[in-house]
């Protein structure tokens, strides 16, 4: 089973990569799960066509008994959707509504009972702190994946996602798989997302081109593999699959070396053009 942890700054299209990854590996005959682990509960929207109910609000709701097709939902391809929830806005700490919505699963013996092969967790990177670093520091993921495009802020947010990994990276928890150019065609973008994966020890694994597609087939509550899966950009995903399982298998493997951060005496804002 490989168990990957997708992280990237929020807004930045990780929701859409995850899902139209789930779809992919599920049209190539996996088992797959995708665990939203962001407030917003919408990384399973294009999955299943609406918002599920949340593992928190079905804890509030049902306490002790809740059962594991009260959280567990089936999307397209099979995906298993499930979305961790969090507390009400301005109230409690989100990153602790992912840590009770993981206990909650392993108490539910949910991974030994579906026995997926993929598990995909689609983590807002905007801040690392304990509770959205709980997919990596509680051993929950083997992999872990950035999502950036060469938007200053978004690459800001990638290095700091990199400078946990590499943290935890060393307790031996997970390793670094690489980098998802998610283009948003801004100027000089191939070369600052290449400058990302070199600082960092990364490589990238795909780049995903910038597409109307994509927007058309949210707007059906779909993924572009199921809504345009003849499109150019659903080929893209497909390869992503691919190319994200070589990976994986490479960092088992023990093929990938630890990840040195090259981040200059500037520190992590040198490393990113206009920052400083």
């Amino acid at each position: 089973m490989y168990k990957i942890a997708i992280y990237g700054k929020g807004g930045i299209g990780k929701s859409t990569t995850t899902s139209n990854l789930a779809a992919a590996f599920a049209g190539m005959g996996y088992r797959v799960m995708q665990v939203g682990c962001d407030p917003k509960a919408d990384s399973t929207m294009n999955l299943v066509g609406r918002r599920i109910p949340t593992v928190l609000e079905q804890i509030r709701e049902k306490g002790t008994g809740v059962a594991l097709e009260d959280v567990v939902f089936r999307g397209f391809g099979g995906v298993l959707c499930v979305e961790s929830g969090g507390p009400t806005p301005g109230v409690g700490c989100a990153g602790l509504g992912i840590i009770s919505a993981f206990k909650k699963l392993e108490e539910l013996h949910a991974f030994d009972i579906y026995q997926p092969d993929l598990v995909l967790y689609d983590v807002l990177g905007d801040v690392v702190c304990g509770g959205f670093a709980m997919p990596i520091r509680g051993g929950y993921a083997d992999h872990v994946i950035i999502v950036t495009s060469g938007e200053a802020m978004a690459l800001f947010a990638a290095r700091n996602i990199a400078l946990a990994v590499e943290g935890f990276g060393k307790r031996g928890y997970a390793n670094y798989a690489g980098i998802i150019q998610n283009c948003r065609n801004v100027k000089d973008e191939d070369a600052l997302v290449a400058r990302l994966a070199e600082d960092t020890g990364g490589e990238i694994i795909a780049k995903i081109s910038r597409s109307g597609a994509v927007q058309m087939a949210e707007d059906l509550s779909q993924t572009v593999i199921q809504a345009f899966p003849e499109s150019e950009i659903a080929g893209e995903y497909r390869r992503l699959a691919g190319a994200v399982l070589g990976c994986c298998a490479a960092g088992l493997r023990g093929e990938v070396a630890p990840m040195p951060l090259h981040f200059g005496k500037g520190g992590l804002a040198h490393a990113i053009p206009g920052t400083v």
